[in-house]
């Protein structure tokens, strides 16, 4: 008689009284490869593809994965690394081609709101350019773009799906976690998020590998710096940039990376209904509309679009505000909405938000000199978000802005009486503006 584990049992599928054949086997090529980068040694092409593809059909244990990318803490990969990883990434999931110009724009992300990919989609697409946009969930903030198109439509679907989506409108904002492109991706941001930890290396290969896999051939990279965000200084920014533009060039892909130091989040909102609300009122063009989310959407689907030669250099922005201005990227992001299967005709206001709030005043008159972007990251999550969609908090005031005691800095929004009592519980110790 053998016994065997229940999760052998499962996939084996063995029955009773069957023969088997039994032999002793040496640690899998993958368990060597992780052990070796562990100690501090490089990894052929041959080895990383052994661990990301055992990954992918989960013969590797979350304790053997969590190993793998603790590893990147601890000794640094090398580009050619990062380019051995990004490829065997995008190798082993499916590859979703279109033919011609594919245009894209990722968001490193760790900034809190800053939703503007779904700013830049529909001007993009609204201008006849392929812009097949996958995202990922939130790792480190409160909401990722795919988090925030949920509220206003489905995001998961097939590869066959999301060709059909972007043949009939040129654009798509989707889940690609709920596709199998760069599989292995997912399942290690599954050990990444309760510690909130996603070393560089991790952050690049995720990018590019999805890129590779969705046929990208010219990216934007916004990359947000600043101190309490994930990229503290310009060392570090710029450090990344050529990371970035290595394992591009690899592949053939025009690159630009956009650093832009910052003091503050983008939009009044945190939260996905609440980045949800911010994105619709700026396509919509309502007068509460956050133009901090306006500029920056404009300037980033601007830099695109003279990355891939659609206007001259120095003319990207104002042909981006045209379309705006105009409402044809309104119009193009409800075309989008519908073929995703969400309501097109849905209003800003129309957004439900969570059914407790809490309001915050200036406890003394000044200015606002600090916004500590971490700390609104971390109430946003004991608020519930990113798996509730309606807790988030939204920001009344912002960086640079005088206050008089008694105005309302900020409101917080909770599904339930216990979330909201949590968050108040993190305001004892954390500060999310710095009056003086």
């Amino acid at each position: 008689q053998i016994g065997l584990y229940k999760d052998v049992w499962s996939k084996a599928k063995i029955a009773n009284n069957s023969i088997v054949q039994v032999e002793f086997q040496e640690n899998a090529p993958s368990i060597q490869a992780i052990r070796k980068r562990l100690l501090g040694k490089r990894l052929t092409y041959q080895e990383i593809h052994s661990i990301i593809s055992d990954i992918v059909s989960d013969q590797l244990s979350k304790v053997q994965i969590t190993y793998f990318v603790a590893s990147g803490f601890m000794n640094e990969y090398t580009d050619e690394e990062l380019y051995f990883l990004t490829k065997a990434m995008a190798e082993t999931g499916d590859m979703l081609k279109f033919p011609g110009l594919v245009a894209d724009k990722h968001s490193v992300g760790g900034l809190a709101g800053n939703r503007t990919t779904m700013i830049v989609v529909p001007i993009l697409a609204a201008l006849g350019v392929k812009i097949p946009k996958t995202s990922s969930r939130a790792i480190t903030s409160p909401a990722g773009t795919a988090d925030t198109m949920e509220v206003l439509a489905p995001v998961t679907f097939s590869v066959d799906e999301i060709r059909k989506i972007v043949n009939k409108t040129n654009g798509c904002l989707v889940w690609g976690g709920g596709l199998n492109l760069a599989p292995a991706d997912d399942k290690i941001l599954k050990v990444s998020y309760p510690l909130s930890l996603e070393p560089y290396s991790k952050m690049i290969v995720s990018i590019m590998a999805k890129k590779v896999a969705t046929g990208v051939n010219h990216l934007i990279i916004d990359m947000p710096v600043g101190p309490t965000t994930k990229i503290p200084d310009m060392k570090t920014a710029r450090m990344l940039e050529k990371k970035f533009i290595y394992i591009a060039h690899r592949f053939g892909i025009t690159i630009q990376v956009s650093m832009i130091k910052t003091a503050d989040p983008v939009g009044f909102g945190v939260g996905p209904a609440l980045e949800a609300r911010d994105v619709l009122r700026v396509l919509q063009q309502k007068k509460e509309r956050p133009g901090d989310l306006s500029h920056k959407g404009v300037h980033l689907a601007g830099q695109l679009l003279e990355l891939i030669g659609k206007c001259k250099p120095g003319h990207g922005s104002t042909l981006a505000w045209k379309v705006l201005d105009s409402g044809r990227a309104w119009k193009k992001m409800q075309q989008i909405i519908k073929a995703q299967g969400g309501n097109p005709n849905i209003d800003s206001e129309q957004i439900t938000l969570g059914a407790h709030k809490k309001y915050y005043n200036a406890m003394k008159s000044g200015k606002i000199i600090f916004t500590d972007n971490k700390a609104i990251n971390l109430v946003c999550r004991a608020l519930g978000a990113p798996s509730v969609k309606l807790a988030g908090i939204y920001l009344n005031k912002e960086f640079g802005t005088r206050v008089k005691k008694g105005e309302r800095l900020f409101t917080l929004y909770a599904e339930n009486k216990e979330r909201l009592h949590l968050a108040e519980k993190a305001l004892e110790k954390l500060r999310i503006f710095k009056i003086q």
